[in-house]
């Protein structure tokens, strides 16, 4: 566990589980946490897994005006909307997705540059550009199944942002990877980030940040991989973090 203060100049913001409490808003104190962090000269950016079109309007909340990494950090967008990075995954991963879907029938969903597919799965595959493929099952023997099936394919990065999804992208795409283009531009060294998240999506920028934090109401394997654990994303634990670590 950290004991001591870090010289954070950039905190990196899960959405779902984080910043955003049981009822999809951003808590007052929140916000007031990140604008003081502003006033301190820190910067602060989403990663989230959400879509760029579903995440955005909650930077423009925020008044954000850096970054935004969308879709486990298949996109990097500024927060005026110009797209700086994107990475795909390849339409033949898609179908042997969808195949397992099929197969084990689970609820899923499936994230192009410009829709979300929720619950349907289109039929023109190829005529879409690809970011991420989620998988929803109640049921753990089915779910064990799909991520030792999904285990065999080297080609697959694969992450949660729930105890009952498994979410995939492209091989090497995740959040601390997106983050470390994020400083190059910012000239922000890694061990100067904060990383806050409360499921696996998030385990990778918690473990490379310089300060990883976990909410309280994180998944057992984030608060290990975490330097420091906050309270629950009801119980405002992002403030309760930035006002803690950040001075």
């Amino acid at each position: 566990m950290v004991k001591q203060k870090k010289d954070i100049r950039l905190i990196a913001l899960d959405m779902d589980g984080t910043l955003l409490n049981s009822n999809d808003k951003i808590p007052k104190e929140n916000r007031e946490a990140i604008h003081c962090a502003h006033e301190k000269g820190v910067k602060v950016i989403l990663s989230t897994g959400r879509h760029y079109h579903t995440s955005h309007k909650f930077a423009d909340e925020l008044g954000l005006s850096s970054y935004l990494i969308t879709g486990n950090g298949s996109e990097i967008w500024t927060t005026s909307g110009e797209l700086i990075d994107r990475q795909l995954l390849d339409v033949a991963l898609v179908e042997q997705l969808v195949g397992l879907h099929k197969k084990h029938q689970t609820w899923a969903w499936m994230a192009s540059t410009d829709k979300i597919w929720r619950g349907e799965i289109p039929d023109n595959l190829e005529d879409y550009e690809w970011l991420k493929f989620g998988f929803d099952t109640n049921d753990e023997e089915t779910k064990q199944l799909l991520m030792d099936e999904l285990s065999r394919n080297e080609q697959f990065e694969l992450s949660n942002s729930s105890t009952t999804n498994i979410e995939v992208n492209a091989l090497g795409i995740n959040k601390a990877v997106a983050i470390k283009k994020v400083c190059e531009r910012m000239d922000i060294r890694m061990d100067q980030v904060m990383a806050v998240g409360d499921s696996l999506n998030d385990i990778k920028m918690i473990k490379e940040a310089g300060l990883g934090i976990a909410m309280g109401n994180a998944q057992e394997e984030v608060k290990k991989s975490a330097d420091w654990v906050t309270s629950s994303n009801d119980d405002c634990g992002v403030a309760y973090a930035i006002n803690h670590w950040v001075k």
